[in-house]
């Protein structure tokens, strides 16, 4: 899928926003033309929103390898180049949500050719340690990056959660954000297994988790 694509499709969008007047969402972006497009969006004042999934801000196209399926995504893997622009797109703000862009497949689905593999990955179990990666190798401040997980898209789609506020709903998690640990496919809680970080190490360990006051989740 040609990078240039998604610039010609995003650039007649953008156009039409700035017809209309109309309130954007441009839903994981994944090259840096792409990334320019929505910069000079931005400072004409067009309401203009993106979001990029994790994995096109951790990997490019090289780590797809001998064509290990767990990388065929969609939108697909991009270059170096296209990584580290999304990369200061985040760190810039340019970027208001990161997704995991969660595709849970069965293992016949990706037992394949490359060519012939359905497209996804699962992330929703390491968005969290991922986007911390990001905080530890490239001095991107915490706070900004967990803003992209939870009170951007929350305002976005009108939700009073994603925030720490009196009345707002309890829902905490305690992580140490300098703990390791290797993604083993025996660690995955996912029925599906395909996910691209499976052996890598990673750093974030969740602790504690609650949902609206209740413990959920304890190591």
């Amino acid at each position: 899928v040609s990078a240039l694509a998604e610039r010609i499709a995003l650039e007649r969008d953008l156009a039409l926003v700035e017809l209309t007047g109309a309130r954007l969402l441009v839903d994981q972006i994944t090259t840096a033309g792409a990334i320019k497009a929505i910069a000079q969006a931005k400072a004409k004042g067009l309401d203009v929103y993106a979001s990029a999934s994790i994995n096109h801000l951790v990997f490019n196209e090289i780590d797809i390898g001998d064509y290990r399926t767990f990388y065929r995504l969609d939108p697909p893997l991009r270059s170096e180049d296209d990584r580290i622009a999304l990369v200061e797109a985040l760190a810039d703000g340019l970027i208001d949500v990161v997704v995991s862009n969660h595709t849970p497949l069965p293992a016949e689905d990706k037992r394949r050719p490359f060519s012939e593999a359905e497209p996804g990955a699962i992330g929703l179990q390491t968005l969290l340690a991922a986007l911390i990666g990001l905080h530890h190798d490239r001095e991107i401040p915490l706070i900004d990056l967990l803003r992209t997980v939870t009170i951007n898209p929350a305002q976005l789609i009108g939700l009073e959660a994603g925030r720490l506020s009196p009345g707002a709903p309890a829902d905490l998690i305690v992580v140490d954000i300098d703990a390791p640990f290797a993604l083993r496919e025996s660690d995955i809680l996912s029925k599906s297994k395909n996910s691209p970080f499976e052996n890598r190490t990673l750093q974030g360990k969740v602790e504690l988790t609650l949902v609206d006051g209740r413990i959920v989740y304890q190591a």
